[in-house]
This record gives structure tokens, sequence and C-alpha cells, in this order.
């Protein structure tokens, strides 16, 4: 484990190679699981805003799902999410000509349309937090069904976890924060 500042890493966010491939893995990350991204009770009413602006982008059973149940389900106790139509896609999922699933929601921030980028556990996937005790756990995700494409990618060209996440870490904790946490991934990978 790493432990930088009030965050404690697992140590292969460090060693492993990754870059998403979204040409290969088609944006699965967004269609794929048994429940809806995770957010923090300050960005539901960012989506929530996401959601009435982008309603013409969305799928008709996305729109419907979040009328219905909401944007967002869960409770302070349990955590919340984002909810997804009944195939396990988010219901912010946009796809392209070539059937890549796509964030709605960046893909407005790309265009200056909207001034948020996504949920940060999106951001940062895939790598999870928890928060317990004051402190954020971060562990790698690594399902091979969705990552091994990024995984390769990486490889092939040489780039770190720690290094393909750095503009989602430097939003959750700061520059100076994901300066010390490069220095540790060093050292880490010098063992």
């Amino acid at each position: 484990m790493i432990r930088v500042q009030d965050v404690i890493l697992s140590e292969d966010i460090a060693t492993a190679q990754f870059a998403c491939d979204i040409s290969k893995c088609k944006g699965a990350c967004c269609v794929v699981g048994d429940a809806g991204a995770p957010v923090s009770r300050d960005e539901i009413p960012v989506l929530r805003k996401a959601f009435k602006k982008l309603k013409g982008v969305l799928a008709p059973e996305a729109v419907q799902k979040a009328e219905q149940e909401g944007v967002v389900l869960g409770n302070a106790k349990n955590g919340f999410e984002i909810n997804c139509i009944d195939s396990g896609e988010c219901i912010f999922v946009e796809k392209t000509e070539d059937g890549v699933a796509t964030c709605a929601i960046q893909n407005a921030y790309y265009k200056g349309e909207f001034n948020w980028e996504k949920p940060i556990s999106c951001h940062l996937y895939p790598v999870r937090l928890k928060h317990i005790a004051g402190f954020d756990y971060a562990n790698y995700e690594y399902i091979p069904d969705l990552c091994s494409a990024g995984c390769r990618n990486g490889e092939e060209r040489g780039i770190y976890l720690s290094d393909f996440l750095k503009t989602a870490l430097i939003r959750r904790y700061g520059e100076k924060w994901y300066t010390e946490f490069i220095d540790a991934c060093k050292e880490v990978r010098s063992r």
C-alpha cells in the first residue's frame, strides 16, 4: 500500500500499465456492471442539471428510466449511484456511429456546452475510491472483460495507470498531492 496524505492506494496503481483504448472496449465501463457509477451527494444536483440539458441526445429508454425512478439512486447510508437502464447501460450513454458508448456529459463538456466533465468515479476508472474513517482508499479494479485492451495499450505505449489518471487525480486531490503521489509511485517501481 502507498499512503499520500489522507489517501491509501494499492501499489498496483503505481505499477500497472494502462491507457484506455475505447475503440477496442467500445466503452464497456459505461454499459457493463451490476450497478451505476458511484457518485457523491455533491454531484447529484449537477447530474440532474445535466440530465435536463441532455435529454434530447439520450436513449428514450434512459430518459424514461430517469423520469420514473430518478437520475440518481441510493441514499446517504448505502451510497449513491447513477441510474441505469435494464441492460446495465448508464442513462448518460451516447453511442457513436460505430456503436461505441461515450458519456453524453463529457461530450457536452468537450463541445463547451456543459461546464463539468463527468462524475469523479467515472474520471478515475479503473480506480475506485472508498471513504472510510477519514481516509480515501483507492483500488485498481481490473476487470479483464473491460480493461484488457487498456492494459495492452498501456504496455505497448509505456503508460502507467498513475500517469493515465493524472488529470482525474489532480481534479480530485490537487497538483501538490499528485506530485507527492508520482514520487511515491517511482519509489514503488524502483523496488
